[in-house]
């Protein structure tokens, strides 16, 4: 049961990172892709639920974040505030500043406002978190249910609040010469859904694609590039243009990424 528990948590939390990148980042924060209302809320419930994550919040500080990336009021730089801070208390970094109502006001602006929202996810957002601990000791028992629990929230807390935040600031390569401090940590974004990719994002922030050359794969595109297929994803934007999903499209945009997607030089 142990061993189940290990693995359940460790999936709830590759999950979780999926719902951020795709819904509350991609579609979210930057309007790089319209999700189908059921898509859209099971990943906004799940987010509630298994990282006590309102999305308002979470967009206004990620919108800050691209406002003054890497600057004095950048909430979660590690040129601000060193690499092992944002990796391991990048969580409370968010928190922070999530607290703030000015930059809710200024930087939250449409986002999801329905009932559900504003009385149940943002007014008792710590609420999903203690119904995921009974869930989990309700399934697999008191002890293993604590430590399934404490795995997803460390899960959730070091990949997407540290490891993105800290690292994709700090270390790896760069495709674009941006003028700010952001990198791409690997080239295959399964992990964090392609959040590693993050100087492709920082490049082109309303790109729903952060795959940018050929030898990068970004998981979250993969399951877009699904969801329209089925017909729940619409209005998609690769590089901040509206995507046409035919083949000679797909030719031409390979083409122009195959000169575009020359390595920028390393900074320092």
């Amino acid at each position: 049961m142990m061993l189940l528990a290990i693995v359940a948590a460790a999936l709830g939390g590759w999950f979780s990172i999926l719902c951020l990148s795709v819904f509350a980042h991609r579609s979210m924060a930057h309007r790089a892709v319209t999700l189908h209302p059921v898509v859209a809320h099971v990943m906004r419930f799940w987010l509630w639920f298994s990282t006590g994550t309102a999305t308002r919040r979470w967009v206004a500080v990620h919108r800050k974040h691209h406002v003054y990336t890497d600057g004095e009021m950048d909430p979660h730089s590690p040129v601000i505030y060193g690499l092992p801070r944002v990796i391991f208390g990048g969580y409370w970094l968010y928190r922070n500043e999530s607290l703030k109502p000015e930059t809710i006001a200024t930087y939250g602006k449409d986002c999801p406002d329905d009932w559900i929202e504003r009385n149940v996810y943002e007014k008792h957002d710590n609420l999903g978190l203690v119904l995921m601990l009974l869930l989990d000791m309700a399934v697999f028992g008191v002890v293993p249910g604590l430590i399934a629990y404490a795995i997803q929230i460390i899960w959730v807390s070091v990949w997407a609040a540290g490891f993105i935040n800290g690292v994709g600031h700090a270390l790896g390569y760069r495709n674009w010469d941006t003028q700010e401090a952001s990198r791409n940590i690997m080239p295959i974004g399964i992990i964090c859904s392609g959040e590693e990719l993050h100087n492709n994002h920082h490049r082109w922030p309303r790109s729903a694609k952060f795959s940018m050359r050929w030898f990068e794969f970004d998981l979250g595109w993969a399951l877009l590039r699904t969801l329209h297929a089925v017909g729940m994803a619409k209005d998609i934007y690769v590089k901040n243009k509206r995507w046409k999903p035919t083949k000679a499209q797909e030719l031409v945009d390979a083409a122009v990424e195959a000169v575009e997607s020359e390595p920028a030089p390393e900074a320092g």
